[in-house]
C-alpha cells in the first residue's frame, strides 16, 4: 500500500471511530437521562406525589412540561437512534475491550441495536402526539395477544424468565464491578474512581432488582394465564411499595435508579467505545 492510501485509510478509521464514538456517547447521555427521571418520579410515587407514571411515558412527560420540551424530547429521541447505532457497529466490528469479537456480545449488541430502534420510535411518536397508552397497558395489552398465539402460555414464561434472570444477571455484574473491564479512566482520581464504582454499583443493583421483578410478574402472569398479572414499569415500582418494607424499599430503588442514570452519564465520559 502506498503512502497516500495508507494516509486515506488511516484518515477514514479515525473518521469511523469519531462517529462511533460521538453516537455511543450520545446515546449514554440520553440513556442516563431517561433513568435519572423515571427515578425521580419513582421517589414522588413513594411519598404520594405520583401524578406522573414513573416509567419512560412519565419521563417525558416530565421533559415536556419543562422550558423547551419538545426540543429536549426530540433531542432524547435522537440520542437514542445514536444508542442504537453504535451497537449496531458493536455487532457488525465488534465492541471496544476485551473478547468484544465474540459472537455472544455481537448477538447481545444486535438484540440491544433492536431494542433502541423500538424505544427511540416509542419517543418520537410520543413528540410527535401520540403514544399515549401508558407503560403498563401496553404490557397487558403485549401479553395478552402473546397468551393468544399457539404455545402463547410457554412464550409468555420464557419472556417473563428470560427479563427476571437476565436482572438478576444485572445485579451480579453490578456488585461484581464487571464495568471496570469497559472504562479508561486512566490518569483520573481516585475519588472519581471511587464515585463511578458507587454508581455502577447502587444503580446497578436497583435496575437489576427492577428488572427482575417485572420479570417475575411476566411469568406469573403465564403460570395464571392472566395476562392482567403482568406489569410495566411503573406498576412494577409501585410493587416495591407493596412489601413489608414499604415505600422506603421504594424510595431506595428509586434513588439507586436515578444513580444508573448518573452512572450512564459518568461511561459517557470514561467509557471505551
Amino acid at each position: 500500500m502506498s503512502g497516500e492510501a495508507a494516509s486515506r485509510t488511516s484518515r477514514a478509521v479515525s473518521r469511523g471511530g469519531t462517529v462511533r464514538e460521538v453516537a455511543g456517547r450520545s446515546g449514554l447521555v440520553a440513556h442516563g437521562v431517561l433513568y435519572a427521571l423515571i427515578g425521580v418520579l419513582a421517589v414522588r410515587v413513594a411519598f404520594g406525589g405520583g401524578e406522573k407514571e414513573a416509567d419512560r411515558q412519565g419521563a417525558l412527560q416530565e421533559l415536556a412540561d419543562k422550558p423547551l420540551g419538545s426540543v429536549l424530547i426530540w433531542a432524547v429521541g435522537v440520542g437514542l437512534v445514536c444508542m442504537a447505532l453504535w451497537r449496531l457497529s458493536e455487532a457488525v466490528f465488534g465492541a471496544a475491550g476485551p473478547k468484544g469479537d465474540k459472537p455472544t456480545k455481537r448477538l447481545a449488541a444486535a438484540a440491544r441495536c433492536v431494542f433502541y430502534v423500538v424505544v427511540a420510535f416509542s419517543v418520537f411518536a410520543f413528540a410527535a402526539g401520540g403514544g399515549s397508552s401508558s407503560g403498563d397497558e401496553q404490557s397487558r395489552d403485549m401479553t395478552s395477544k402473546a397468551l393468544g398465539l399457539p404455545a402463547g402460555q410457554w412464550l409468555v414464561g420464557a419472556v417473563g424468565l428470560g427479563i427476571a434472570v437476565a436482572g438478576v444477571v444485572i445485579a451480579v455484574q453490578a456488585a461484581r464491578r464487571d464495568f471496570r473491564e469497559h472504562l479508561a479512566m486512566g490518569g483520573s482520581s481516585q475519588g472519581s474512581r471511587k464515585a463511578v464504582d458507587f454508581l455502577g454499583v447502587t444503580g446497578g443493583l436497583a435496575r437489576g432488582a427492577v428488572f427482575a421483578a417485572a420479570g417475575g410478574f411476566i411469568l406469573y402472569a403465564a403460570v395464571r394465564y392472566d395476562p392482567g398479572q403482568a406489569k410495566g414499569l411503573d406498576d412494577t415500582l409501585r410493587s416495591f411499595s407493596l412489601t413489608p418494607a414499604g415505600p422506603w424499599l421504594l424510595v431506595a430503588v428509586a434513588v439507586g435508579l436515578t444513580l444508573y442514570g448518573a452512572f450512564d452519564w459518568a461511561m459517557a465520559r470514561w467509557r471505551e467505545v
